[in-house]
């Protein structure tokens, strides 16, 4: 896997492919750094090579040329993090760009205009990916939030570039700690997959099955699990198509040697709100009116129990609305047991925007092992799928 590490940028202007599809407040203000630090350690790179770099980026689903999704916004903040000042044109393509990139110098770099202001962008144009590969000398792709698109940007470019191109230093790392849950898992590796829905997992947990052995289901989808198999759920949420997919997830683990482990007691509430009265209940024995919002304290510890003596954990997905104070005890105490066991030696790999979420605000960030930048283009790759991105550097 060629990255920048193995190429020298002296004296070429490189065109970077950033995911800074950053938050914003009302006042467009950037809320959440994330995404901005993550891409330093590649920009950096082609700095001290004395390479420039021109960064490619998009940021929100503009219709039009709205100005809250112009990448300006982002500038100073940038600029901040980068510690080197960020250059700003408001075009990604056409002579304002061209003569931008002319003017930059080693050691320099220039932010491009929001792609997705061309549809162009997302359609996948030749065309258009071609007069963005006439801006620079190498193409480095560093953003694997949209690695599972096939837009001009993200995958097409880079057939512009049959030679002179690599993954960079965060897109690299995405792919290699993936790599360490679905191939080189050191045993016990326990997933522990939650969320709203089982219809937006079911790939995943398919493709998965080979590589694990406990298989930790939780959210408002362990419900048409717990339903399928004859409990009662109240109000809970639940997909009442996916019933049969449940029971065949069951037999395929079974068959698989691999533990499923569904919550045995939850918190119900008895309405979907903060301010709602809440019980402790059976998970299959929820009484009607009320709905489970959150995993239960035996449920609690028996998860931490598996959690424990696991070495590979991959975690995708809340086990509780988490969002709701009184309903975030379930997925802060699997975060905390996750940090835990990571502590004490095991791999700890957490994607997805919700479990992103919840390891930000419980303060877990720093003690898991990886936490992934791309929700959606993780998950493709847990289900087994080749990223477009992904492939498009490879060729």
């Amino acid at each position: 896997m060629k990255t920048v590490k193995d190429i020298n940028f002296n004296n070429k202007k490189v065109l970077v492919r950033v995911d800074f599809n950053v938050p914003l407040n009302d006042d467009l203000e950037v809320t959440d750094t994330t995404r901005i630090e993550a891409a330093k350690p590649t920009i950096h790179n082609i700095l001290e090579d004395e390479g420039s770099c021109i960064l490619l980026s998009h940021l929100g689903r503009p219709k039009n040329r709205e100005d809250k999704f112009s990448l300006r916004h982002i500038v100073n903040t940038a600029t901040e993090i980068l510690g080197v000042q960020v250059k700003f044109v408001e075009d990604c393509i056409g002579p304002a760009a061209q003569e931008a990139v002319d003017n930059l110098n080693p050691g320099e770099i220039l932010l491009l205009e929001n792609v997705r202001y061309y549809p162009e962008e997302t359609q996948g144009d030749r065309g258009f990916a071609e007069k963005l590969a006439s801006l620079g000398d190498y193409y480095v792709n560093d953003a694997f939030g949209t690695a599972h698109r096939e837009h001009a940007s993200t995958a097409v470019i880079a057939d512009f570039f049959p030679n002179d191109k690599c993954f960079g230093l965060l897109l690299a790392s995405e792919i290699e700690n993936v790599k360490k849950v679905l191939s080189d898992g050191k045993s016990p590796v326990t997933a522990i997959i939650g969320g709203a829905k089982v219809s937006s997992k079911i790939t995943v947990i398919e493709n998965i099955l080979d590589t694990i052995d406990h298989l930790i289901i939780g959210g408002g989808m362990a419900f048409t699990f717990i339903k399928a198999m004859g409990g009662n759920i109240g109000g809970s949420l639940v997909e009442e198509d996916k019933q049969d997919t449940a029971m065949e997830i069951m037999r395929k683990a079974k068959e698989k040697s691999v533990q499923v482990h569904l919550p045995v007691d939850v918190v119900a509430g008895d309405s979907f709100s903060e301010y709602a009265n809440t019980t402790n209940e059976p998970a299959d024995n929820i009484p009607e009116g009320w709905l489970g919002l959150d995993s239960g304290p035996r449920s609690n510890e028996q998860f931490a129990e598996i959690i424990a003596k696991s070495n590979t954990i991959l975690w995708n997905g809340p086990v509780g609305v988490f969002e709701m104070e009184q309903f975030a005890e379930g997925t802060k105490k699997l975060g905390d047991a996750i940090a835990n066991a990571t502590k004490n030696g095991a791999f700890s790999l957490v994607g997805g925007g919700d479990s992103v979420a919840a390891v930000k605000q419980f303060g877990l960030t720093h003690k898991v092992s990886y936490v992934s930048t791309g929700g959606g283009a993780m998950l493709e790759m847990l289900e087994g799928k080749t990223l477009p991105g992904i492939k498009a550097i490879l060729e």
